[in-house]
């Protein structure tokens, strides 16, 4: 997907333009400052939230993505499922892991990963469809990629969201299936 985090609409249209309808977005008040205008002109815009969800935020966060990547624990995961129901709407989730256990970083743990995913999923009844992670700058991505894929598979789970313009081919080569890649596209972030 095109990370498009702090690029204004006019950096985006040409993407839009030559025919990309994939992105992701890393704040919820961001996205509905530029997104809603986008999607007039581009009704086939898929809409990733790719950043952490505080839970005053579902309300606008299931009106606006189509895919939420930072599902990581259970007070989101029950205000996630009051919210599409309320709003008649099903916004896809990837469970969010914390592979290098960072303090400074949201996610779920690794050991309780594959029991929250299917929690969730099972449980709850949310489309859980897949997790995501962020490797630590200092590591091997390729360490934490593989096990991303190995939680993945044991929580009977299909899709991978991992990779960024620095490291996306490696985390192909280990089974991702969306890769967030924004530097690559549009540039140095904006402030």
């Amino acid at each position: 997907m095109a990370v498009t985090k702090t690029h204004p609409a006019e950096c985006i249209l040409p993407v839009l333009n030559a025919g990309h309808r994939i992105f992701g977005e890393n704040r919820v008040q961001e996205a509905k400052s530029k997104w809603p205008e986008l999607r007039r002109c581009y009704a086939d815009i898929e809409l990733h939230l790719i950043g952490p969800l505080q839970t005053n935020k579902v309300h606008d966060a299931i009106a606006l993505f189509n895919v939420i990547h930072t599902l990581d624990r259970s007070k989101l995961a029950e205000a996630l499922k009051r919210e599409m129901q309320k709003a008649g709407r099903v916004v896809r989730l990837f469970v969010q892991v914390n592979t290098g256990e960072e303090p400074q970083k949201a996610g779920i743990a690794p050991k309780e990963a594959v029991a929250f995913a299917r929690h969730c999923r099972d449980r709850l009844g949310l489309p859980v469809i897949g997790m995501m992670c962020i490797p630590p700058l200092n590591e091997e991505p390729a360490l934490h990629f593989a096990l991303l894929n190995q939680l993945a598979k044991e929580a009977g789970l299909e899709c991978l969201s991992m990779g960024m313009s620095d490291d996306f081919e490696t985390a192909i080569r280990f089974g991702a299936t969306h890769v967030r890649v924004g530097t690559a596209i549009f540039g140095p972030r904006e402030g």
